[in-house]
């Protein structure tokens, strides 16, 4: 009895330790390791994603389709205050955010996926359907391309993901026993989960590094042959253009009177497009049409290289420019007064302010202005080239418009690929619908460069200097007023002495004008202002106007010590 009862009990412990066994082998992956598996799954497929968007014209990066379909659907005045805040980081921030979004969720997913891949292969399926709807909404891509791509780099990410799973519970746990700390089974074991998981994370960089070194696009090819005069074209979009110098240009500090795009490109970048097209010149039209136009008409590249050209100096801004921001410049421009083009179209009754200049660009941007702002001796130019340069893609190579005294926003479509002339009312572009006024011209602003805010002078005679600008209209005067902020309570306590400043010669009405003050300057705190008249005797108002819907307004102010 003794013996029988022994044997079943030892029976019975060998059946409880391998059940233990059993359970310990089967244990859930340690959470960090999970969070790693599902971020490094996510990371991949965003990898996978950005190399393909890169190199195909078909597609866009996962990343960015998302930060398109945020732009869409965020209200004007948000992206006013994003740009007002972060200027050109806005889209770099978002795009960054997205990012580390969407590996977060990844991790996330993996930590749900300790005892059951279930949610790892939903959450990537729900990821891969999202990015194809995303990515393959925009004008550029190819709907059917863009959904194989993102499912398949979301089936490659959950794969991983599982993977790097399952590499980890083999490294806790292998067969029935349990693995000691220390000895060679345990250090098989981490020396196969390192491999595993750094296989994954080294596939991710990869491919987002190849994706980042790609061959040039066609676009890029045939602009550098333009400039090199490779191109095999009978005309060259490069044009000899001696760019002026500004009276004003030896002043440290205070921006140049044409914005350089090379070697270094310092003019404001602000669109809608997280990717530059690329778009080749070789297979690029513009059409001309509308219902007001009765010969419509296109053009290919050559054919608006091959015509006769107008220079012109031109300053643009941007209508989330705040008071005292850089989303303003001044460049020289090549191109085809758009009038010409109108002409041959045959354009109806061109001084009817209900008819509507309405222009697209290739990945779907779209903005108008009324048809007679075109005929009223202001520059409004098919521009071809900037700063004696085919235009760079950043800025809509190979055809853009430009039209002197609009915001942007209604006027400075690149990459463009048609002009329509349609009735004023009932047709909105891009912006209008997102809260932004409908006609959109540049309001009359200034801006102190130097010195600069919060900055430390030496006593003695201190150079002030800036730019005006309200282009078609002119500046008249530009006025400064400096006062020591001992005992000011408040800016309501500023006392307007103001004194007229010194202006820089300009190509025309249309484009800034430097400006420059020498003051002496004792020891103390100093606050200044700046205002400017313009041409028909309108002086800026003192009152803080937001960029939203329809430009900024108010004074330049800074602060500034002199020891």
């Amino acid at each position: 009895m003794t013996d029988s009862k022994t044997k079943h009990l030892g029976n019975s412990g060998k059946q409880s330790g391998t059940a233990d066994s059993k359970q310990e082998a089967t244990a859930s992956v340690p959470f960090t390791n999970a969070w790693v598996a599902g971020a490094l799954g996510a990371a991949l497929a965003l990898a996978i994603g950005e190399f393909f968007g890169r190199i195909s014209t078909q597609l866009e990066t996962l990343v960015n389709g998302v930060g398109n379909l945020f732009v869409e659907i965020t209200p004007g005045d948000i992206v006013a205050t994003s740009i007002n805040t972060l200027g050109t980081f806005q889209k770099p921030l978002l795009l960054g955010g997205i990012t580390v979004g969407a590996i977060a969720v990844g991790g996330f997913l993996g930590t749900r996926s300790r005892d059951s891949v279930r949610p790892i292969i939903i959450g990537f399926l729900a990821f891969g359907i999202f990015g194809g709807w995303a990515t393959g909404r925009g004008d550029l891509a190819s709907w059917p391309l863009s959904f194989v791509v993102a499912l398949v780099a979301a089936a490659v990410g959950a794969a991983a993901a599982i993977a790097l799973l399952s590499a980890s519970r083999r490294a806790a746990n292998v067969g029935t026993e349990p693995i000691i700390p220390g000895t060679p089974l345990s250090q098989a074991a981490g020396r196969r989960q390192l491999l595993t998981y750094g296989g994954v994370a080294a596939g991710a960089a990869v491919l987002t590094g190849a994706s980042r070194i790609t061959g040039t696009s066609a676009a890029e090819a045939a602009r550098d042959n333009l400039i090199s005069g490779s191109s095999g074209s009978t005309s060259s979009a490069a044009v000899q253009v001696n760019l002026p110098i500004g009276e004003f240009d030896d002043v440290v500090g205070l921006a140049p009177r044409i914005t350089a795009i090379s070697p270094s490109d310092d003019f404001y970048l602000i669109d809608t497009a997280f990717s530059k097209p690329q778009v080749n010149p070789a297979t690029w039209s513009l059409s001309i049409g509308g219902e007001f136009v009765d010969n419509p008409i296109s053009y290919t590249y050559d054919q608006l290289l091959a015509r006769d050209q107008v220079t012109r100096e031109v300053t643009l801004s941007c209508v989330s420019n705040p008071v005292g921001g850089d989303l303003v410049d001044n460049a020289i421009w090549t191109g085809i007064p758009v009038t010409e083009l109108l002409e041959e179209a045959g354009v109806q009754d061109p001084t009817n302010d209900q008819h509507q200049f309405f222009s697209r660009s290739v990945d779907g941007f779209t903005c108008g202005f009324p048809l007679p702002l075109a005929y009223d001796g202001r520059t409004a130019m098919l521009a071809l080239t900037m700063n004696g340069e085919p235009l760079p893609i950043d800025h809509g190579f190979p055809a853009r418009l430009v039209i002197a005294g609009l915001y942007g926003y209604v006027s400075a479509t690149k990459w463009i690929e048609s002009i329509t002339v349609t009735d004023w009312i009932g047709v909105d572009g891009f912006w209008q619908p997102r809260g932004w006024s409908k006609e959109g011209p540049v309001k009359t602003q200034s801006r102190i460069d130097v010195p600069r805010g919060n900055e430390t002078l030496s006593a003695g005679t201190i150079t002030l200097g800036g730019v005006a600008w309200s282009p078609t209209i002119g500046i008249e005067r530009v006025e400064v007023a400096i006062q020591s902020t001992e005992g000011l309570q408040s800016i309501d306590d500023l006392v307007d002495e103001w004194v007229e400043v010194e202006l820089a010669n300009t190509e025309s009405n249309e484009t800034w004008v430097q400006w420059r003050h020498d003051w002496e300057g004792v020891p103390g705190e100093y606050v200044a202002r700046v205002r400017a008249t313009d041409s028909t005797g309108f002086t800026q108002s003192p009152v803080l106007v937001n960029p939203a819907p329809n430009g900024a307004e108010g004074f330049h102010t800074i602060v500034f010590r002199v020891q």
